[in-house]
C-alpha cells in the first residue's frame, strides 16, 4: 500500500507547521523540509536565549548596583558582603529598582551594610 500524502491529518500537520514559520525569509517559509527544519532551529534558539535573558537581567543589575554604590564610596562586593552580613534579604533585582526608584531607600541598605561590615571588622 502506497504511503498517503494528501490526507487531512498530514494537511493539518502542515497547516500548523506554515502558520508557525509565516514571517521567515526565503524558501524557509514556503518549502517543506526547509520549513521543517527552520522551525527546528527556532525552538532550539527559543530554549537558549529563555535561559540567556536571565543571565542578561542578573547582569544588568550588578551593572547597576556597581555603579551606585560606587557613587556612595562602596564596592558592590562589599555591599552585597554586608548585606548577607545584616539579613537584608534584598536580592539583586530588587536592590536594583531601589536604585531607580528609591535613591533614599538604597542610601539606607548601604548605610546599613557600611555599618555591619564595619561591626565585622571591628571585632
Amino acid at each position: 500500500m502506497t504511503r498517503a500524502t494528501s490526507g487531512a491529518v498530514r494537511h493539518r500537520k502542515k497547516v500548523r507547521l506554515f502558520r508557525r514559520v509565516k514571517g521567515y525569509r526565503a524558501p524557509h517559509r514556503n518549502r517543506y523540509h526547509l520549513a521543517i527544519e527552520a522551525s527546528f532551529r527556532a525552538g532550539v534558539y527559543s530554549f537558549r536565549d529563555r535561559r540567556a535573558r536571565k543571565r542578561d537581567f542578573r547582569r544588568l543589575w550588578i551593572t547597576r548596583l556597581n555603579a551606585a554604590c560606587r557613587e556612595r564610596g562602596i564596592r558592590y562586593s562589599q555591599l552585597i558582603a554586608g548585606c548577607k552580613l545584616a539579613q537584608i534579604a534584598l536580592d539583586r533585582k530588587m536592590l536594583s529598582e531601589l536604585v531607580i526608584l528609591d535613591p533614599a531607600a538604597f542610601d539606607a541598605v548601604v548605610a546599613l551594610a557600611k555599618k555591619s561590615l564595619d561591626q565585622k571588622s571591628a571585632a
